[in-house]
């Protein structure tokens, strides 16, 4: 998250309104509209600047915003009106969550949202039952979508194959649950994993317990299965690749296996239930058939976890 001061917007504001000028060779006063609705607080604060407001977007020289988040709202209101379009504060990155001085706090912000959303499937927010849901919807959004926060990626725990006396050579196994969520239709998928490696022998050898911890926090952000298996399997892979000046010393093999119902497709659409299978293999799991087929007969025979 991005906060903008006031000082910083009001630098923002000077610097937007010299480009408007700059941009749109008029002698008079140019006739701002402002998206609503921080966008018409953007088109307030250039009338301090030389700039004339109006509510009717059809008398607007220009239209103005405070950000573009999807686009959607540029689109809508240029192909309707072809009108110059102009935001106070472009993003760095798509997913930047800016919060100007002006507006409540983040939280409050976002059970905004919340009741809007219920409001749009025909729900009364203000009824006993649903007074406090946005708080605790948004209080759940910081749980399961914890996968965006850079700052809760795992720890993933090693140690040198054979520092205790024992080399490890031999396929190590682990199964568990995940939960995540459709990136199509924002519902839920979940099911069981299947994670198997092969250390090398002096390589590194993973504290088994991350795995679960791993999965669970590439689970937590909207997914697709086939990126998730991906993204698991890449990061443990890396986390116990040693890069030296003289060699580098990977895994011998590496492989997770995910079974998920989805909700997109049990709850809705075809109505029909099923499950989804998605596998990646790394190393002798993808080359080698004998220590290919030994995972799969193991996660074959645990299928019903």
């Amino acid at each position: 998250m991005i906060e903008i001061t006031k000082y910083e917007y009001d630098l923002f504001i000077k610097k937007l309104g010299r480009k408007i000028v700059d941009q749109n060779k008029s002698r008079r006063k140019l006739i701002v509209y402002g998206i609503p609705k921080n966008g018409s607080i953007v088109a307030e604060s250039l009338t301090k600047h030389g700039f004339n407001i109006t509510e009717d977007p059809y008398e607007a020289d220009i239209f103005v915003d405070d950000l573009i988040d999807s686009g959607r709202t540029k689109i809508k209101y240029t192909e309707k009106y072809n009108k110059p379009f102009y935001v106070l504060v472009e993003k760095k990155k798509k997913n930047d969550w800016i919060h100007f001085w002006f507006e409540k706090d983040v939280d409050t912000d976002a059970e905004d949202i919340v009741v809007r959303q219920l409001e749009m499937i025909g729900e009364d927010a203000t009824r006993d039952g649903l007074q406090d849901t946005p708080r605790r919807v948004v209080k759940m959004w910081k749980e399961i979508f914890r996968g965006y926060d850079k700052k809760q990626v795992p720890k993933v725990t090693s140690f040198m194959n054979g520092e205790d006396g024992l080399v490890v050579d031999e396929m190590i196994m682990d199964t568990g649950d995940f939960y995540s969520q459709c990136e199509h239709h924002m519902v839920p998928f979940f099911g069981t994993y299947w994670f198997s490696y092969i250390p090398h022998p002096q390589g590194k050898v993973l504290g088994l317990s991350k795995v679960a911890r791993v999965v669970d926090y590439f689970s937590a952000k909207l997914q697709v299965q086939e990126r998730l298996v991906d993204e698991v399997v890449n990061y443990l892979w890396k986390e116990l690749t040693i890069d030296n000046a003289s060699e580098t010393i990977e895994p011998i093999a590496m492989g997770v296996v995910m079974e998920g119902e989805h909700l997109c497709k049990t709850m809705r659409g075809v109505k029909k239930k099923g499950k989804m299978r998605t596998t990646k293999l790394l190393g002798a799991l993808k080359e080698d058939a004998t220590s290919k087929a030994e995972f799969l007969q193991w996660v074959n025979a645990n299928g019903k976890h």
